[in-house]
């Protein structure tokens, strides 16, 4: 590793800690307010991130939007995730105490229907609003709960989010985790936590439309679920307009099968992709419009549903 990275890694390591060791002093209302003003600070400072996010909301919405809908989304967004992260690094204190009592609930009755089957449950979700909240959130309603993580290239974050994670009962099932063990998982009965959302090769993907573009998508979770036929359902946590949470777990994605196990696969993962961009486009200040969901380029003619 070159010397600069590792002392950049390190400062923002050092940084983090402090800013935890803030946050847990102050009341959460102060804290979440400091959050969100560190992510402002953070977007007028990042010319760069700010034209990534305007130019994938003009792929995503194109002239459904004006250029000052767009900023303005993306804008919040980054004041969103300030106070989300605030949150988070007030779990080990302060989470059923205070974080949790504001958490309200839609359709979890269709999430625990699933659950009591006995067969697993695969929560799809993706990068939307507070997903380490939303899994922290399952686990307190009596899941079993872990969930595919990717392991964050600074190894002191990394630490610090799953000591985070370990804090609320959370396993972590890094995406290098044998498959072995997450059907194992789930052929317990137990609850895997994807996100789905991201233009990412570390894991099997296929190309899925999303805002209608081929967007390279995670299937692996597919392929696990439909193996153990575990119950798929769509879940978020968005954060309201009053500093509080939302869970929303939405219907249960079936399909009928065709006999041919790729196109199964294909099908389970567009509706999935299709239920999280509903919501989406409900919250479009909540998802990182930065990320560039359409990098990855096909070569060939895509699967259809």
């Amino acid at each position: 590793m070159r010397p600069f990275r590792k002392i950049k890694r390190a400062a923002v390591y050092r940084l983090i800690l402090i800013l935890a060791a803030l946050f847990n002093a102050l009341p959460r209302k102060v804290a979440v307010a400091a959050g969100g003003w560190i992510g402002l600070a953070v977007w007028s400072l990042s010319a760069r991130e700010q034209h990534r996010a305007l130019r994938h909301l003009t792929l995503a919405f194109g002239r459904q939007m004006s250029h000052r809908e767009k900023v303005l989304i993306a804008r919040r967004f980054f004041i969103n995730s300030g106070k989300n992260i605030a949150d988070v690094l007030r779990f080990r204190k302060h989470f059923t105490r205070e974080i949790l009592p504001l958490i309200e609930c839609e359709g979890l009755e269709q999430f625990d229907a699933a659950y009591r089957r006995g067969r697993g449950v695969i929560g799809i979700t993706g990068h939307i609003g507070n997903f380490e909240l939303l899994a922290a959130f399952i686990k307190s309603r009596g899941y079993d709960v872990a969930v595919i993580g990717r392991e964050l290239s600074n190894p002191g974050l990394d630490r610090l989010l799953n000591a985070n994670r370990e804090a609320v009962g959370l396993v972590t099932l890094p995406t290098t985790e044998s498959p072995k063990r997450m059907l194992s998982w789930l052929k317990e009965g137990k609850v895997l936590g994807v996100l789905i959302d991201t233009d990412s090769h570390r894991v099997r993907g296929e190309f899925i439309p999303a805002f209608g573009r081929w967007s390279y998508t995670p299937v692996g979770q597919t392929v696990l679920g439909l193996h153990v036929g575990a119950a798929f359902v769509p879940v978020v946590c968005v954060r309201t307009e009053d500093d509080r949470y939302k869970v929303i777990a939405c219907p249960e994605v079936t399909v009928d099968s065709s006999g041919d196990p790729e196109a199964d696969v294909y099908n389970v993962t567009l509706k999935c992709t299709q239920a999280l961009e509903r919501i989406v486009r409900v919250y479009p200040d909540q998802w990182p419009w930065q990320h560039n969901r359409w990098r990855t380029r096909r070569t060939k003619e895509p699967r259809t549903a």
